[in-house]
């Protein structure tokens, strides 16, 4: 299965947030931490060139805690400042605003020097559709400042918000880019949930998602399910039917209840802490 999907606003958007790029001292980028490459847009290095920079691996709980720690690594290496984080539960928030100091440190140097007192360092917040942009900054401001939602494209237009008297952050749509040149990455953003899921069928992402899980984490449907790995991922996926009694009417499997099931279970953490991918070059204590 091939996935590509694009809606005409996220082109919009895209034009907005090179417009805004020049108000701004900062790009605070929210990726999920189970696929920290995949959920980078590449654009967003483009338009941000010179501008200091902060990754926030969000649903950093969701993940395997060894790998996030080779990912903070990775981007630590890059001159990029890294946080683990989740930011439904408030995991690592606090930590944000100290980051910012940091990443804006000549920033506020050169205005202390020039005797400009008081400016706020301003940030823009990007990531990814459905990757928790709204919901990291209601728990950063301890109020509800923008709308949140559990599927992609809740956030439609740009908003300011003050964060006392020292940041201001501008929200933005999560945008996806125009073509995946890997089609592996278009599996691992609708196995996330950043894909629109009326346009994917879920009884091929789910075999694809069991596929994945046998190569990294072979014993994660076992451990989940009580069932061992069949023959092949649609075998596996009938399994699991069987397993949770996902039936039509009469004794037909019902595979897209079952897809469902795995998908959500995955999505939520009830398959385990899992990473899709692990950065190059970085030395594991593995």
């Amino acid at each position: 299965m091939v996935i590509q999907w694009y809606p005409g606003h996220m082109t919009k958007a895209k034009r907005m947030m090179q417009e805004d790029m020049k108000l701004i001292d900062l790009i605070i980028e929210l990726v999920d931490a189970r696929i920290p490459l995949s959920s980078r847009n590449p654009d967003i290095d483009e338009l941000g060139k010179n501008k200091s920079r902060i990754v926030l691996l969000n649903k950093s709980d969701l993940a395997d805690p060894v790998k996030n720690k080779q990912w903070m690594k990775y981007f630590e290496s890059k001159g990029i400042y890294a946080l683990e984080m989740n930011s439904k539960t408030g995991f690592g928030v606090k930590s944000v605003n100290g980051l910012v100091q940091q990443a804006c440190r000549e920033k506020i140097e050169r205005d202390r020097r020039r005797g400009i007192v008081g400016r706020p360092v301003r940030a823009m917040v990007v990531g990814i559709p459905n990757v928790g942009k709204s919901t990291f900054i209601n728990s950063f401001a301890g109020k509800a400042c923008t709308k949140t939602g559990n599927k992609p494209g809740v956030t439609k237009g740009k908003q300011w918000i003050r964060m006392g008297k020292g940041l201001e952050l501008l929200d933005t749509p999560g945008i996806l880019w125009p073509k995946f040149e890997d089609e592996k990455v278009g599996k691992y953003l609708a196995f996330i949930g950043s894909v629109n899921d009326e346009i994917i069928i879920m009884e091929d992402l789910a075999c694809d998602l069991i596929g994945c899980l046998t190569e990294i984490y072979p014993t994660a449907i076992n451990d989940r399910y009580g069932i061992e790995l069949q023959e092949t991922p649609a075998l596996t996926l009938n399994a699991i039917a069987v397993s949770r009694g996902c039936y039509k009417k009469g004794e037909e499997l019902d595979c897209k209840k079952a897809a469902d099931l795995l998908i959500d279970d995955f999505r939520s953490g009830r398959l385990g802490r899992i990473s899709l991918e692990r950065p190059e070059g970085v030395e594991t204590n593995e």
